[in-house]
């Protein structure tokens, strides 16, 4: 079998990361299409062995991406589409038809109920998104409230399979030794207690909430933001005004795995916190919570589907916070006067290893190629 992924761009996100590691394990012949941005992610699936094509798509009403696409789905003889994020779930699918590839399976990353990929749902990207579903296999939801929210949006049940994100629970580790290298090489005071948040710098992420517990909190604790995005800006003049900026650290865009970059990736990032916390109030999955589970930290978090979606004993070291930065600020302080945790995996993490989620989208991958087959001339002539 082999498999085109459509993605929309491959720069330092959730979906582009879980692509990567996913490619990692996949047992099938695979290679990548980037619409736009070709990003960090791409140099890595490259220096992976996996071939990257670059569309050059310029913007969302870019029609002439289409041919283009289409021109390459048909002449790489794929046996199988995989899309990823809107944009490329709209283009992808529909070239994957007109290319004649049938056995077409999207994925979809980050659907909230207000929200998809930080922008509002309107009337419009609901109707154009649900027409284009209809041309593809599959739709795979990456945790049940997803799976819940695609029902609600009119897509039929029969037509969504449940394949949760996946980790490398290796990868995550705790190492002790790269928790103090890495505290020394961002400049942290030995005794700072740091809280980090990872993702999208957006609005949605609400990391403004984090930045204003910090002025609640007394001035050892130290937060370290791991991502980038367009909110950067409003964050850094957000700390400034709350009086914590020489105490809230960016690092802006990291990779998941070591590579030629200069500054530490994002396990190792992971390592030198003492706590993670998530105030978003509107998670797919919630794949920074489940990784940081892994490296044995405590998580504070507002939405997570991956956790809520599993049993509580699972996930004892994390806790859900409703609220903004009063809220926040008191759960930290109570996390940190509870004293420190050995950084050890919680079962949550390892319900969701990246070999488990691999194999069950090969299952789906092979559901899909079977019924886009025509049936053999025995199969015609018994029916």
């Amino acid at each position: 079998m082999k498999a085109l992924h459509i993605i929309t761009g491959l720069g330092v996100g959730g979906a582009e990361r879980q692509l990567r590691l996913l490619l990692r394990h996949l047992t099938i012949d695979c290679e990548v299409v980037a619409l736009t941005n070709p990003g960090a992610v791409a140099d890595g699936l490259v220096a992976d062995g996996v071939r990257v094509h670059h569309l050059g798509m310029g913007a969302n009403h870019d029609l002439s991406a289409l041919p283009r696409l289409t021109g390459l789905i048909r002449a790489g003889g794929y046996d199988l589409v995989h899309t990823h994020l809107y944009r490329a779930c709209v283009y992808g699918r529909l070239a994957a038809r007109l290319a004649g590839v049938r056995a077409v399976v999207a994925t979809e990353h980050s659907l909230g109920d207000s929200q998809m990929e930080g922008r509002r749902l309107t009337a419009g990207v609901r109707a154009l998104y649900l027409a284009s579903e209809r041309l593809g296999s599959t739709t795979v939801a990456v945790s049940p409230a997803v799976a819940d929210r695609l029902t609600r949006w009119g897509v039929p049940s029969p037509r969504i399979e449940v394949v949760p994100n996946g980790i490398d629970l290796a990868r995550f580790h705790f190492d002790v030794s790269r928790r103090h290298h890495t505290r020394r090489r961002l400049g942290l005071p030995e005794d700072a207690y740091v809280v980090g948040g990872i993702g999208r710098l957006t609005g949605g992420k609400r990391f403004d909430v984090l930045i204003r517990a910090m002025a609640r909190l007394p001035v050892d604790h130290w937060l370290l933001l791991v991502g980038g995005g367009p909110e950067e800006s409003v964050l850094r003049r957000t700390a400034h005004e709350a009086g914590v900026a020489d105490r809230v650290l960016f690092t802006g865009e990291r990779p998941d795995v070591p590579d030629a970059s200069p500054g530490p990736d994002v396990p190792s990032l992971m390592f030198a916190m003492d706590l993670l916390a998530s105030p978003s109030s509107e998670e797919a999955f919630g794949l920074a919570v489940v990784e940081a589970l892994a490296s044995g930290l405590p998580v504070l978090y507002t939405s997570c589907p991956a956790i809520e979606d599993l049993p509580a004993q699972a996930a004892t070291g994390a806790l859900r916070v409703r609220g903004g930065p009063e809220a926040y600020a008191h759960a930290v302080a109570a996390v940190r006067a509870a004293g420190p945790r050995p950084r050890t995996a919680a079962d949550a993490a390892h319900h969701y290893s990246i070999s488990h989620s691999a194999a069950r989208l090969m299952d789906v991958y092979t559901a899909a190629v079977s019924s886009s087959m025509p049936p053999s001339p025995q199969e015609s002539r018994s029916t």
